[in-house]
């Protein structure tokens, strides 16, 4: 260990003993009141130290004032360098900064609130941009006129010719426009994915209300379907009585609203206790002599002294 770290790690005499001047520029930055008492030192270099204060200001449990005082090479003058709070080791702290893309929760958007998507956003892959083609095996097709042109060939009038380059329906623009894939961008398979498991675990199969439902969604009249894939596991409820009424429910979800909840065969029940109130059964209050497994003998001793 080297003489400059050494001294260092020893308090200046003169700026461990300025405790009435750190105090006094605690004081000054903070309110009246607020400044505590003197709850230590350590030295920040040669002829550096601060000084730590008890704050009594509320709701900053745990933190101190740090007043740090330094003198000059061979000088006797201690002044304040700096008078900052700064939390302790106890000090209750504010959580961690989280961006507000990784904080936000559904449900937190309200009107007027804007919620950009970032461009690789996984959910979302682009949608179809390309152009009117017609198909490559088409006799209009660019592969199939460069073909013709370097085999020296004629297209002869018919059918195929008069075809024109953009058909106006059947075209995969006109497909994908059926098919709502002519957006900027769609969802992905990862997109769909979690969506599907935010409503499998709202309203799926495993909820309580469809443990106990009568039938599921899939054969309700109320449960209007929906395109695309994810169709094929859910659907959109519409019965207004409902806990799902108008939101997004899986096919083997389920409750008391089914459709044909009133004509279902009823679980059979057990019949009901006949009690047979005009036969009385006699109840002894002492049971028969002759009750018991071990027949009664006579005790010829226990005659004579009169018991029975």
């Amino acid at each position: 260990m080297s003489a400059a770290t050494t001294r260092s790690r020893t308090p200046d005499r003169l700026c461990a003993e300025a405790v009435d001047l750190a105090r006094g520029a605690a004081e000054e930055a903070a309110a009246p009141g607020i400044v505590g008492e003197h709850v230590g030192l350590v030295s920040e270099g040669d002829r550096v130290v601060t000084h730590f204060f008890e704050c009594r200001e509320l709701g900053y449990r745990g933190w101190r004032w740090a007043v740090t005082v330094a003198r000059a090479s061979r000088a006797k003058i201690v002044t304040v360098d700096e008078a900052v709070l700064l939390p302790g080791p106890d000090a209750v702290l504010a959580p961690e900064w989280v961006p507000w893309s990784e904080r936000l929760r559904p449900g937190d958007m309200g009107p007027g609130d804007l919620l950009p998507t970032d461009a690789d956003d996984l959910r979302l892959e682009p949608g179809f941009s390309g152009e009117e083609e017609p198909p490559p095996n088409s006799a209009v097709s660019h592969e199939m006129a460069d073909l013709a042109e370097a085999e020296d060939a004629d297209v002869t009038a018919g059918p195929p010719a008069r075809l024109p380059d953009v058909p106006s329906r059947g075209s995969i623009a006109a497909v994908a426009e059926e098919l709502g894939m002519r957006r900027a961008r769609v969802l992905s398979r990862y997109g769909l994915h979690t969506a599907a498991d935010r409503w499998e675990e709202a309203f799926g199969a495993k909820t309580p209300m469809a443990q106990s439902a009568p039938a599921a969604c899939v054969t309700c009249g109320f449960l209007v379907p929906m395109g695309g894939s994810l169709g094929q596991a859910f659907g959109v409820c519409a019965n207004e009585f409902s806990p799902a009424d108008g939101r997004v429910v899986s096919l083997a979800y389920g409750c008391g609203g089914h459709s044909e909840a009133a004509v279902m065969p009823k679980p059979p029940q057990p019949a009901a206790p006949v009690i047979d109130e005009t036969r009385v059964d006699p109840f002894p209050l002492r049971p028969a002599p002759d009750s018991g497994s071990v027949p009664a003998t006579a005790d010829e001793d226990t005659e004579e002294l009169g018991h029975s």
